[in-house]
């Protein structure tokens, strides 16, 4: 299994635990809730769908009334059909959660982790967190050390879009230690019974405000 089908499958599962959806619904939180998955297409979403049903991890059911199938039949159209996480796939979804090797810290794949923090326990997002962080400030002592390999061969373009790149990695990181430092402070967005609940730094929860109003995207194509 690639990389990104990998990400694909823990997506869906991860979004289907929150309710079960349709095909159009999957392809549409996607798009506007995880940002690496900006591009993708139902030829590509359709066959995730049914290898995780094959697996056990989803059922497939009818997502309308009798009177409904019964019209979309005479109208030659396919009813919906609705997906829904068996208790086989929250299984593998929360193992998969509760990993954190070196995959966890790539763009595209922290990109989804992190979208699913609020799923995720405390010691987990740590380590995540910290990972990120530790391959973010390897990157950039490397593009650091090539820059000033570099630098007087580089025209001011080109020179001007590398330090945009270590901008763009520097702010990620000063992100992530705000996230970590939040974390460490023991703030939360959930109480002991996993039940939201209001928290000390606003509606944020355990998320750091910016002065700015904005965050580094970890999918942001700069950072890699």
């Amino acid at each position: 299994m690639s990389r990104r089908s990998g990400i694909l499958e823990f997506a869906v599962l991860g979004l289907l635990r929150e309710s079960p959806m349709h095909g159009y619904e999957l392809r549409k939180r996607l798009n506007t809730s995880l940002g690496v998955f900006r591009a993708f297409s139902y030829g590509t979403l359709y066959p995730c769908l049914k290898t995780l049903v094959a697996n056990g991890w989803l059922t497939e059911e009818s997502g309308s009334a009798a009177d409904d199938v019964l019209a979309a039949a005479l109208a030659g159209r396919r009813a919906k059909i609705v997906y829904r996480l068996t208790a086989d796939g929250k299984e593998h979804f929360e193992e998969l959660l509760s990993q954190t090797g070196p995959d966890a810290y790539e763009d595209e794949h922290f990109a989804a982790r992190f979208a699913f923090f609020g799923q995720t326990s405390r010691d987990v997002r740590m380590r995540v967190l910290e990972g990120r962080r530790s391959r973010l400030e390897e990157r950039l002592e490397k593009m650091s050390a090539s820059l000033a390999r570099t630098r007087e061969r580089l025209d001011d373009y080109t020179l001007e879009l590398q330090r945009h790149g270590m901008e763009s990695v520097e702010r990620e990181v000063r992100w992530l230690n705000e996230l970590i430092e939040s974390e460490r402070a023991g703030r939360d967005l959930r109480g002991p019974d996993g039940s939201a609940r209001n928290s000390t730094s606003g509606e944020t929860g355990g998320l750091p405000r910016h002065r700015d109003s904005t965050r580094p995207d970890p999918s942001d194509d700069t950072t890699t």
